[in-house]
């Protein structure tokens, strides 16, 4: 019986290159593994760097968007506007409320910028007509503030101050400033109605109103005026 021939002790060469030689579906899927991950590890800071340019574009965009603040005016030295007339704030009242009215003069002259309030019982001349007066402290005055009490819609002096300051500036633009002190809604006079008013609820409060309605004010005509020269 012929056996079988004996195999060779080491197999033939190209036999030895196909046994040493990888398989092309091993070689696919590790390049496109390897591929896969190397295009996955970037996405993540691309994806970061997106997020940080996005969120840099919306604060950038949402800064934009926010209305530039006017730059602060010095009212008393930057224009000449403020100083062309005598004072800064006229105190319409009746005399009943004058205690009321010295603390709001005491405070408001003590501001750092130094405003300067008429107010009659000191600052009219001794002998002047009263209508004299309180027409020449209107003229001569930038804001006015009217203190309506009980007192004040009783005094025609009062009123009448009150329309001289309404024909000084019929369209007010923040120059006549209507303070209530202890009446009603009702009795506001329809004179001011289209004005917007203080209430005294709180004196601090109140006292603070009018001195940032008569500084805003200032600084417009102070801007205005500085704008206009330039």
């Amino acid at each position: 019986m012929r056996g079988f021939p004996a195999l060779p002790s080491r197999p033939a060469g190209w036999f030895r290159r196909l046994l040493q030689k990888p398989r092309q579906s091993s070689i696919h899927t590790s390049s496109s593994s390897h591929s896969t991950a190397s295009h996955s590890l970037p996405s993540s800071p691309s994806s970061s760097s997106s997020s940080s340019a996005w969120n840099s574009n919306s604060s950038s965009s949402t800064s934009t968007a926010q209305p530039d603040c006017p730059a602060p005016v010095d009212i008393i030295s930057s224009s000449d506007a403020r100083w062309v007339k005598r004072y800064d704030v006229c105190i319409c009242h009746s005399e009943v409320d004058l205690e009321f009215v010295e603390e709001l003069v005491s405070y408001l002259e003590s501001q750092p910028q130094s405003l300067r309030c008429f107010l009659q019982l000191r600052d009219s001349v001794a002998g002047g007509a009263v209508v004299t007066e309180l027409c020449e402290a209107v003229q001569n005055s930038h804001c006015w503030v009217m203190l309506i009490t009980p007192s004040f819609l009783q005094d025609p002096w009062c009123r009448y101050q009150m329309h001289q300051a309404l024909a000084e500036a019929p369209m007010a633009g923040g120059r006549t400033i209507p303070v209530l002190k202890d009446i009603d809604r009702k009795d506001y006079p329809k004179e001011l109605r289209n004005l917007y008013y203080i209430y005294t609820a709180l004196k601090e409060n109140c006292f603070r109103r009018i001195r940032d309605t008569v500084l805003r004010y200032l600084e417009e005509l102070c801007r205005s005026s500085t704008s206009g020269m330039e």
